[in-house]
């Protein structure tokens, strides 16, 4: 079933993202992860690819698990990061075979050791590129990504949503955001996106913070703000694990809330293949 058609329902959509794990270990607490968060009904769950384009076949193997074993529509990311225009089709013939039927198109980042995102030959070098690639050869549901407060590669935050609008145009069926912590970046952020003709449904991207040195590394390289008045309670707290995961799943939860009262057409976890902060934030607004 195609995601962007659980969107249109009266009720938002709660979705979960994963990662594929490196070892027994990961894969274990995965599995127990999955099994936890399947309880909460989640509308959808998506599968990413490791930095700079690892882990894709592993992805395929965790996505195929998932929607198999579990019966939850399951969407796979795919990446332009190392692979060619025959590659990225060998991936997508196969999730066409296994009746996947969503996949979350991204340019992707920079392959570990650089800084800027090389294309390969025969590849691409805009998510846009691929996202018309895939709407012109098969019949995807497409998700792209957006950012509330720009993309940190963007010279502003006109060009970005100007490049959003390309991406969309190419064949975008739904958004979903980058984490943030201000929901007033992300209102402020559908506004402008409706403004010049965004109309797809995009989806609010939150990240509970449980750890206060991670969110740090995760916000410096993605250019997501943590408010200063939250960031201090944190920074206060950084010695006391649970005082932090308190403080991180207190302000989701009203993030959450306010979201849901202004009809967000979803909200996706990104879950750090972990249930437990992701359990409370449901428990509080379900």
């Amino acid at each position: 079933m195609k995601i962007i058609d659980k969107l249109t329902a009266d009720r938002p959509a709660f979705s979960f993202e994963y990662f594929p794990p490196k070892d027994a270990e990961g894969m274990r607490r995965l599995c127990t992860t999955v099994e936890k968060l399947r309880e909460y009904e989640p509308a959808y769950v998506s599968v990413t690819y490791g930095a700079g384009g690892k882990t894709r076949e592993l992805t395929r193997d965790v996505v195929r698990r998932i929607q198999t074993r579990t019966g939850i529509e399951t969407m796979a990311h795919l990446t332009c990061v190392g692979a060619s225009r025959e590659e990225l089709a060998g991936t997508l013939d196969e999730y066409r075979d296994t009746q996947i039927d969503n996949v979350l198109a991204l340019r992707g980042d920079p392959v570990e050791g650089t800084t800027t995102f090389q294309r390969v030959e025969g590849g691409f070098a805009h998510a846009s590129e691929l996202v018309a690639f895939i709407r012109a050869r098969y019949d995807f549901c497409i998700a792209g990504a957006c950012y509330p407060e720009k993309h940190v590669e963007a010279p502003d935050f006109d060009t970005d949503l100007a490049n959003l609008k390309l991406k969309v145009d190419a064949g975008i069926d739904f958004l979903i955001t980058q984490l943030f912590f201000d929901n007033r970046d992300y209102f402020s952020f559908v506004e402008a996106a409706r403004r010049v003709g965004i109309t797809q449904p995009i989806v609010a991207g939150i990240m509970p913070i449980t750890n206060v040195a991670q969110i740090k590394r995760f916000t410096a390289m993605c250019g997501a703000q943590i408010p200063a008045a939250l960031l201090a309670r944190l920074e206060d707290a950084a010695d006391d694990a649970e005082r932090v995961r308190g403080i991180g799943v207190e302000h989701a939860i009203e993030q959450c809330r306010a979201l849901l009262d202004a009809h967000v057409p979803g909200i996706h976890f990104y879950t750090l293949n972990r249930s437990l902060a992701t359990v409370r934030i449901l428990e509080a607004v379900r």
